[in-house]
């Protein structure tokens, strides 16, 4: 009998398998990268139920424009027409960096995602998983704060928002616009900043590396531009700035082991020593921001000694004296 089932099944007629079924551990034959970047754009936009003309006109460009796109005869790629793509296309910070390694064959700069003018207009996605981070951002009990690339305050915390909450308004320079700007122009900043050359040193710095990048910022030319009306400044963006560089300092991002003093209004708090430690995710960065927290250092100045309760400086021991 098991005979007869044996010889029953193997007569049975044999169908070839598909290929991509005959072996199913290994790798599919490698693809051109263009042929991976066309159907990465025609999946997207049949994904959406787009045609080409509308994707065209969104991107306000012909449709045979955008048929080259989608078939990859474009010639040169640029980061502003990549990230127009994955605006129109809707796509995810995956599918982002997919669509940047199938055409440049790179991940996308951070940066030029924001001086492309595309970093605001974030899809339903992220605009939720910002909401949910400056959520998480306000539970924490350290100054945390989230910048673009030329430093403006995209999110802030309480603790943030209270560090600077004796600030008086100014009309170009508010601590919660942009953070170069309060600290080099605003007039409260020293009371904040209490080691303020060394802030401005490492400020005036930061503004140099960014101007560095391969995408310079109007906003941070504009900031340049200031820097170099106001003569205080000027001289030591020039002069004592690049000197300091050059013998060790080092722009804001970078740890230099330079321990800078801010003096928080809660008397409680007081004088502290702190450094900025950066430490972005990678979803924040590709939606070109930065993450920085305000980290106090142990056993650097600490709160005055009033308000630790030091005997020695309460107005009845001294009365007792």
């Amino acid at each position: 009998m098991t005979g007869q089932m044996l010889r029953h099944h193997t007569a049975r007629p044999q169908h070839p398998l598909h290929p991509s079924l005959q072996h199913p551990l290994r790798h599919p034959p490698h693809r051109p990268l263009h042929h991976l970047l066309q159907d990465l754009l025609k999946g997207r936009r049949d994904h959406l139920g787009l045609s080409q003309e509308v994707v065209a006109e969104r991107l306000d460009i012909s449709a045979r424009s955008y048929g080259n796109w989608e078939r990859g005869t474009i010639k040169e790629w640029t980061d502003q027409k990549l990230y127009a793509l994955a605006e129109v296309l809707e796509m995810s910070e995956f599918q982002t960096d997919r669509l940047f390694r199938y055409a440049v064959g790179r991940a996308p700069h951070p940066h030029s995602r924001a001086a492309s003018g595309h970093a605001g207009r974030e899809n339903p996605a992220s605009a939720a998983f910002l909401d949910d981070y400056g959520a998480m951002m306000d539970a924490l009990s350290l100054p945390t704060f989230v910048v673009d690339q030329r430093w403006d305050i995209k999110m802030a915390n309480s603790a943030y928002r209270d560090l600077f909450r004796d600030v008086r308004p100014h009309p170009t320079a508010e601590p919660s616009a942009n953070f170069l700007r309060f600290g080099l122009f605003h007039p409260d900043a020293p009371a904040v900043f209490a080691d303020h050359p060394k802030w401005r040193l490492a400020m005036l710095a930061q503004l140099a590396s960014s101007l560095e990048a391969p995408t310079q910022d109007p906003g941070l030319r504009s900031l340049h531009h200031d820097v170099h009306r106001h003569p205080v400044l000027r001289d030591i963006y020039r002069h004592d700035m690049p000197d300091w560089v050059l013998a060790g300092g080092s722009d804001l991002l970078h740890h230099d082991n330079e321990v800078r003093e801010v003096r928080h209004p809660d008397p409680h708090v007081g004088l502290q020593g702190c450094r900025l430690v950066e430490e972005t995710p990678r979803s924040l960065q590709a939606l070109g921001l930065t993450r920085i927290t305000v980290m106090p250092v142990c056993g650097t100045v600490g709160p005055p000694a009033a308000a630790r309760g030091d005997a020695r400086h309460r107005p009845e021991a001294q009365g007792a004296a």
